[in-house]
């Protein structure tokens, strides 16, 4: 279906002598067109240095400050072509005209035309003017692309719910669901794939996105809280909790994502940072239920949000401090769909460690978490032991406890990562011993303490 775009945007390029972009509703990149006059240029060297459509191609989204100034314009309501001006302080050097791809009432993504001033004077129609035939031609191939990009959305929500079905249905109709999924999706998904998962899944559309990421076959937005292992962390890992210090549920996407070998993740890995843009807010392919507006300033409180801090800063028993709102996992490749449920169960891992250890994220490999691959896997509550040492009156020593253990019993280490008097850290180390009653001189009381400790922030 991909081909199908890129030979109507092709179209529209050809009929108008312009280079032209096919974005979706949300700016995420499909399809772009070069327009070549005969005489090696490309619809003009302006409209190929223009530097938001650059920026577009190669990152393969426009960004949320471009968003928000394309649809002030009202492009999200347009019915016909509509011109927008350039405006170099925007960084856009070169108008353009866009065609809004509609179908059945609703704006299914956009046409752009570059026009460095060769459409001047091309009449986009209006009341009692009629449009020039090449656009009112273009327009006829704009409405094939939006009935295109609906049809993908339909095929895409139907594989969610399929998807759903599969990691999280009643095991009863797990095997039929894997089966209609399976012949639901391309070429009945033979080759290998993997899962990412993004915890926790709250932005301003809360759906799952549609089709827009490259190799994403199937997205769906389960609820990680309430009954079960898995649930009671995934909902802690997101720091939400009920009034009684239960874990709340909370949302978290999973995605499905077909791998070119099982040898490599890496088109894993671009989904999931793809998707945490999403998350944060920002414009990228495919999030269904229409257009978000963006706001400047948003880029900036996205890499605030991803800020990480050093090993050791934070307190165990709550979400690390300065760790990104949002975390992603990635699951190690599976050689079918029927290995599906196992690289979610990593994914869903991958992102709880994550949310855990900032260094790890915000993008974190199933098999790059180490300890936690353990862990994750371990049922929930606190070792009578230490759980005095968790309360919140007792955050430093418990800080304290854990760097020390991070850094091999190396007193000289710790005290220097701590910032204290070694002095200082003998004292603490002792009233840890006081209140936990173990020895850590003792190489299982200290493997006890550690393992407990890590627990907590999950």
């Amino acid at each position: 279906m991909r081909g199908d775009y890129q030979q109507l945007v092709d179209e529209v390029s050809a009929a108008l002598g312009a280079p032209a972009t096919l974005e979706d509703r949300d700016f995420g990149l499909i399809a772009f067109g070069v327009h070549d006059t005969g005489d090696g240029s490309s619809g003009g060297v302006s409209s190929l240095m223009d530097p938001v459509r650059t920026k577009s191609i190669l990152h393969r989204r426009s960004t949320a400050e471009v968003r928000a100034w394309f649809e002030a314009y009202g492009i999200a309501r347009a019915t016909g072509p509509m011109r927008i001006p350039p405006d170099p302080s925007a960084g856009v050097l070169t108008g353009r005209i866009c065609l809004p791809a509609r179908h059945d009432g609703v704006v299914q993504g956009y046409v752009w035309l570059l026009d460095d001033g060769h459409l001047a004077d091309v009449e986009l129609g209006g009341p009692g003017r009629a449009p020039d035939p090449r656009i009112a031609q273009a327009m006829r191939t704009a409405a094939r692309i939006g009935a295109l990009l609906a049809a993908e959305t339909r095929a895409g929500a139907a594989a969610g719910a399929l998807l759903h079905d599969v990691l999280a249905g009643p095991a009863a109709g797990r095997d039929a669901a894997l089966a209609e999924l399976r012949d639901a999706l391309p070429g009945g998904t033979a080759g290998p794939v993997a899962a990412v998962a993004v915890l926790p899944w709250r932005p301003a559309d809360p759906a799952a996105p549609g089709p827009g990421l490259p190799r994403t076959a199937a997205t769906t937005v389960l609820r990680v809280g309430g009954a079960g292992r898995e649930a009671r962390a995934g909902a802690a890992a997101a720091g939400e909790t009920g009034a009684g210090g239960e874990a709340e549920p909370v949302r978290a996407l999973a995605a499905l994502v077909l791998l070119p070998s099982a040898g490599s993740v890496e088109p894993a890995v671009a989904a999931a940072e793809r998707l945490l843009h999403v998350a944060a807010g920002g414009a990228a392919g495919g999030v269904s239920g229409g257009a978000r507006r963006g706001a400047p300033g948003e880029a900036a409180a996205e890499a605030r949000r991803g800020a990480r801090t050093r090993p050791g800063e934070t307190t165990a028993g709550a979400p690390a401090a300065g760790a990104p709102d949002v975390v992603a996992g990635v699951g190690d490749a599976r050689a079918g769909l029927g290995g599906m449920p196992g690289t979610w169960r990593e994914a869903l891992a991958a992102a709880r460690a994550a949310r855990a250890a900032p260094k790890l994220g915000p993008v974190a490999r199933w098999p790059d978490i180490g300890p936690y691959r353990l862990l994750t896997d371990l049922p929930g509550g606190v070792d009578p032991a230490v759980g005095r040492l968790l309360e919140p009156a007792h955050a430093a020593l418990a800080r304290t406890a854990e760097v020390y253990l991070d850094h091999a019993g190396q007193a000289a280490r710790t005290a220097a990562a701590l910032g204290i008097h070694r002095q200082t850290l003998y004292y603490r180390l002792s009233r840890v011993e006081e209140l936990t009653g173990l020895d850590l001189a003792a190489g299982e009381d200290r493997l006890l303490l550690h393992m407990s400790l890590k627990s907590a922030r999950l």
